[in-house]
């Protein structure tokens, strides 16, 4: 196999912008297969734009007509699993979108059959993990350079989306169309960065507020107190309907910090001392100079980073590692299995609001299911009566 054939399920903009992508030559070792979408409007846009592409509003036809290698998702949430099982029956490679599916037991049946067909690739598209910056934290802190974590803040607001936004579609922003709103929509990427980089919580407190600033009925808003179990705690909060918007991401460890601000800056305060050290042995003359600012160059190192961010070279680099992985083994960037965990951690910041307490991870999947069906069955039942 000289180039990966890339069948795109789903051409709107996620499957428009790799369509592009691959047809620009920008994308190494792959080529367009095959689209698939239901939307004839779509079927005119590709037939326009690629016209020597086969086209199919039914994807088992796309995986079953020999025109495929692999597969790419850009679909609602909930069918990421059922494509990705249908695909990997067939021997067909998947690459599912974030998230990986809606709820923890939907994405491990998929997680599950993958495991029995190994030679298969399973990737999902967490492009954040090849952001060079987020690189850099993980390496920072895998390789202990502030110490143990004691503290995880994030605050993510710059997803501000107006309500003609949610106006576009019936399925948008809804408990049935997409499983939720900014958690399950927006903010998939952060989410999966910080388990990644810091490690997955034991238990999870939150306060979400559903149609806060916005005329949906899942979350615009978002609070989650997060514990490590291990006496480090953490902060994440994110909404829709900050139009000013702040990201800012704090680690703090017990020999240091990393500030990351607008994705695009680290700050590195590296102390000369681990805090316990520091604790056990100043005196009293060092603590009032250090408190009265004659002091902190004397306890820390400050090194800033900056990174410039191509818009589309992340996705891009995912697109190319899914098929060096298929073509010669190279190391997944995101193995699909690793989709689990942002959808384990979104779903106990559901749980934790819906149920109005302290929810641990594991979290209980049934119950998880059936309260979310429960919103479900609301959604409809005010839908039928408009």
């Amino acid at each position: 196999m000289k180039k990966v054939r890339l069948g795109i399920i789903g051409v709107g903009a996620q499957g428009s912008n790799y369509s592009r992508f691959i047809s620009e030559g920008m994308v190494k070792n792959l080529e367009i297969g095959a689209f698939c979408d239901i939307d004839p409007a779509k079927k005119e846009y590709c037939a326009e734009k690629f016209p020597e592409v086969p086209f199919y509003n039914n994807y088992i036809e796309m995986l079953e007509s020999g025109n495929v290698d692999a597969v790419v998702t850009t679909v609602p949430h909930y069918l990421h699993p059922e494509i990705g099982i249908e695909a990997l029956k067939r021997d067909v490679h998947v690459l599912v979108e974030k998230p990986a599916g809606v709820y923890t037991k939907q994405v491990k049946e998929l997680n599950d059959f993958a495991a029995t067909k190994p030679k298969l690739t399973f990737a999902v598209f967490f492009n954040q993990r090849t952001n060079p910056l987020y690189k850099k934290v993980k390496e920072l802190i895998d390789n202990g350079e502030i110490g143990n974590i004691r503290r995880t803040n994030w605050l993510i607001t710059t997803w501000w989306r107006p309500q003609g936004y949610y106006d576009m579609g019936a399925w948008r922003a809804t408990w049935g169309g997409e499983g939720g709103g900014v958690l399950v929509n927006q903010a998939p990427h952060q989410i999966d960065l910080l388990q990644w980089i810091c490690g997955m919580p034991k238990k999870v407190y939150s306060n979400l507020k559903y149609g806060y600033q916005r005329n949906i009925p899942v979350e615009d808003e978002v609070t989650a107190i997060l514990d490590y179990g291990n006496g480090a705690t953490g902060v994440f909060i994110t909404c829709t309907h900050d139009v000013l918007g702040t990201d800012r991401f704090e680690i703090l460890g017990d020999k240091g910090k990393i500030i990351v601000d607008n994705s695009r800056k680290i700050t590195i305060k590296r102390l000369y001392k681990s805090e316990p050290e520091m604790s056990a042995t100043l005196g009293w003359g060092d603590i009032k100079k250090l408190t009265s600012g004659e002091g902190p160059s004397k306890i820390y190192s400050e090194e800033v980073i900056e990174f410039q961010s191509v818009w589309g070279q992340q996705h891009i680099n995912i697109l190319e590692n899914f098929a060096a992985n298929i073509l010669d083994g190279t190391e997944l960037v995101a193995p699909g299995s690793d989709g689990i965990h942002g959808v384990a951690l979104a779903n106990a910041i559901h749980l934790s609001s819906w149920l109005g307490k302290e929810v641990e991870l594991p979290l209980d999947e049934d119950l998880f299911l059936a309260e979310l069906n429960k919103k479900i069955e609301e959604e409809n039942s005010v839908t039928v009566q408009n």
